[in-house]
């Protein structure tokens, strides 16, 4: 729910997605500073401790998954926010906290690798993200903000998710994101004694109850087999009920194009050229990774001559955007790497090379 004032102010990004989480019920957030979402943190220490909640600053990612993974044991709304290569550093992490089925949101902005990289936006973590970084059959559930009122938006939603899953969620956003500054209308202040009660699993202490027990694996292989099950059945749940997507200007389109986050922003514009220019193109845009929006993809790409796909990397979502179509039509790809973010008229001119 948003304010009854309806009031936008102007926020970057980072600061956006940090006074979210905080209007979500966030009050355990601990993180290790890097590059280009450090805002986030610095937001954190001084935010935190008016709403009566906790910053730590770790000493490394590791530290931090793992203070996350404790925190999220006990039923407590509780985040953490890093760049590409920390990223990296929580994957064993967040492999255990799937496997231990715990509640909790993960923020990652993305930056130009591989490697140390640079600070510039990217894409490329999206393997990383969607495929699972980390060990075993598990999967996180990924939201890809294109504004910054979405990123604000859908943190409230990954909180949400989290809890009614008990899974952890990725809000997956890039530089130019967490970065940019735009007008945002925040939501109302989350009432905490409203949140959803993990009382039946969480560590609270035992002494008026019978002892929970959480643990992310077991050692004999038919019960770890039987929790893996578990864990599908999970996740096909959240596939039929949590995709989500937009599309824009698609009733009547013979071409589609197809990129989130900002690259998603981006094609809108495209669009409109390309529409003032006869050519009946229309924007389909993942907002779930993962779940990916397959299935009305898939619907579109019978109606369409070929889709186009655009990503600030060399190709990874285009590899889901081939099997939701399932060779219906054919895919191309436009890709910048390292951090350059494509142009609208390099875009526009590129499209109309692969459609001569």
């Amino acid at each position: 729910m948003r304010s009854d004032s309806m009031k936008k102010i102007m926020m970057k990004g980072n600061e956006a997605i940090a006074e979210s989480a905080i209007k979500a019920g966030c009050r355990l957030y601990f993180a290790y500073p890097i590059t280009p979402q450090s805002e986030i943190a610095e937001y954190m220490a001084r935010r935190l401790p008016e709403v009566g909640g906790v910053f730590l600053q770790t000493e490394s990612e590791v530290a931090t998954v793992n203070m996350v993974y404790g925190a999220a044991c006990t039923g407590k709304r509780v985040m953490t926010s890093t760049s590409s290569p920390g990223f990296s550093l929580m994957q064993e992490g967040i492999s255990y906290i799937a496997g231990a089925e715990l509640p909790c949101v993960f923020v990652d902005v993305i930056r130009g690798g591989p490697g140390l990289g640079n600070i510039q936006p990217s894409q490329g973590d999206y393997f990383q993200a969607v495929k699972g970084g980390g060990h075993g059959d598990y999967r996180l559930i990924v939201l890809a903000p294109s504004t910054v009122q979405e990123a604000v938006d859908l943190t409230q939603l990954a909180f949400d998710l989290a809890d009614e899953y008990r899974n952890p969620v990725l809000v997956l956003a890039d530089g130019m994101i967490g970065q940019m500054m735009e007008p945002v209308v925040l939501p109302e202040m989350r009432d905490i004694s409203t949140l959803p009660d993990h009382s039946s699993w969480a560590l609270t202490g035992a002494r008026n109850r019978e002892p929970h027990r959480i643990a992310a694996f077991n050692i004999d292989p038919v019960g770890l087999e039987q929790m893996n099950i578990r864990y599908q059945e999970k996740y096909k749940r959240v596939e039929e009920k949590e995709q989500r997507w937009e599309e824009y200007r698609t009733d009547d389109a013979e071409y589609l194009l197809v990129g989130y986050g900002t690259v998603g922003r981006i094609l809108k514009s495209v669009v409109d050229e390309l529409r003032e220019e006869k050519l009946p193109v229309g924007l389909f845009r993942p907002v779930t990774l993962w779940p990916f929006p397959k299935k009305r993809l898939g619907e579109i790409a019978e109606k369409v001559k070929c889709i186009f796909v655009v990503e600030m990397s060399s190709g990874q979502m285009v590899e889901d955007v081939r099997l939701s179509v399932n060779g219906k039509v054919p895919v191309h790809f436009y890709g910048r790497m390292g951090g350059v973010v494509p142009t609208p008229e390099e875009i526009r001119l590129a499209f109309k090379e692969v459609i001569r």
